[in-house]
């Protein structure tokens, strides 16, 4: 399956589906709401992922009415969802009014009555497997699990999950973030218990679990969250994530020290969907950033960061992501064997993995 081109197809998903509605404002009535406001609060939205910088700093050029205050830059998806619980009757800076989650945290958030629904001016445009009914969330972007190395300290690089056992790497493996709450670091475990031939969800959870005991007692584990810097400094020279998360510190570092990134062969594809909290201080600069995100511009930035995005083939169709951002991106061949957990497998496998790190890993993943 191209993936760049076909978004996957979920029952479980395509289940909630219906035709668009009519918002009730317009653009130019929500603009000037947004401006009044005079502020957007965002959350996990570090600039080094998936164009994040230049997408925020297009936001701001546009709209320099509006004062962007960013939480958290590094927190997970559950760690979003449980600040908008924390800030229900708060309207100040530390409450969030957009969120940028994993798939499976998009449905149970509108479950628990979360979110506020809202269609952008390009719903049309985004497929319909990916977004909800009534536009409470839908997805922006995804991406592949991969392995990102520095081959200054490793120079045979892992091809596969297997080869992560391998003493030769020893202090060397790290996620890129807390697989209790980080929907990037929960994924992982799902990507490495299909490798052993589970099935996606409890029982890819369960097998992913117990490929990380076997890598934590090998003492190949690093309880460290990875990023550039510590892939750089060699706290972390292998480290589990998202292939965009790596095209990102390659570029980052610029050579040193030099990084490859190895798509293994079972690997999954891990969408990341959008929306707005049912109680954002500020709504309408929230529906702003929902539009700027799924504008052209929004879309683009997110390529150009290294992630293919909801409206990708009809971007690329029209002729507007320059051959450069194109280029840049690894090659389609790398990512046809991806797997896309449904909204069910992922929810089977979070709570598999959530509940049962602490206990069969036992490794306190942290800063």
């Amino acid at each position: 399956m191209k993936i760049r081109n076909t978004l996957f197809a979920s029952a479980s998903i395509a289940g909630m589906l219906a035709a668009p509605v009519a918002q009730a404002q317009s653009m130019d009535e929500i603009v000037a709401a947004a401006k009044e406001e005079g502020m957007l609060t965002t959350i996990a939205l570090p600039h080094s992922w998936c164009g994040y910088g230049d997408i925020i700093a297009s936001f701001k050029a546009k709209y320099p009415e509006i004062t962007v205050n960013e939480l958290n830059p590094d927190a997970g998806s559950a760690d979003e969802i449980e600040a908008v619980k924390a800030n229900k009757d708060n309207k100040g800076p530390q409450a969030p009014d957009v969120l940028d989650v994993g798939l499976a945290f998009g449905p149970s958030a509108q479950a628990e009555g979360l979110l506020s629904p809202y269609k952008v001016s390009t719903w049309d445009s985004i497929p319909a497997e990916i977004k909800d009914a009534d536009g409470h969330w839908a997805g922006a972007y995804y991406g592949v699990m991969g392995f990102v190395v520095n081959t200054d300290l490793v120079p045979n690089p892992p091809q596969d999950w297997a080869d992560l056992l391998k003493p030769e790497y020893a202090g060397m493996v790290a996620l890129a973030g807390d697989p209790r709450a980080s929907n990037q670091a929960i994924l992982a475990v799902l990507a490495a218990g299909l490798s052993t031939g589970a099935a996606a969800g409890e029982a890819s959870g369960q097998a992913g679990l117990e490929f990380f005991k076997q890598l934590n007692d090998a003492g190949n584990f690093v309880p460290v969250i990875g990023k550039a810097g510590t892939l750089a400094q060699g706290t972390t020279p292998i480290v589990i994530a998202w292939d965009f998360n790596g095209q990102s510190w390659a570029r980052e570092l610029a050579g040193n020290p030099p990084v490859e990134i190895v798509i293994p062969k079972s690997t999954v594809a891990g969408l990341y969907v959008q929306a707005i909290s049912a109680y954002a201080p500020q709504p309408n600069a929230a529906k702003l950033w929902m539009e700027h995100i799924f504008s052209d511009e929004g879309q683009l930035g997110y390529i150009k960061g290294g992630c293919t995005t909801a409206r990708f083939g009809e971007l690329v169709a029209a002729g507007k992501v320059p051959q450069e951002m194109l280029d840049a991106m690894p090659p389609a061949e790398a990512y046809e064997t991806a797997v896309f957990p449904t909204v069910a497998e992922q929810d089977a496998n979070k709570a598999a993995v959530t509940a049962g790190w602490d206990a069969t890993v036992g490794a306190n993943v942290a800063e």
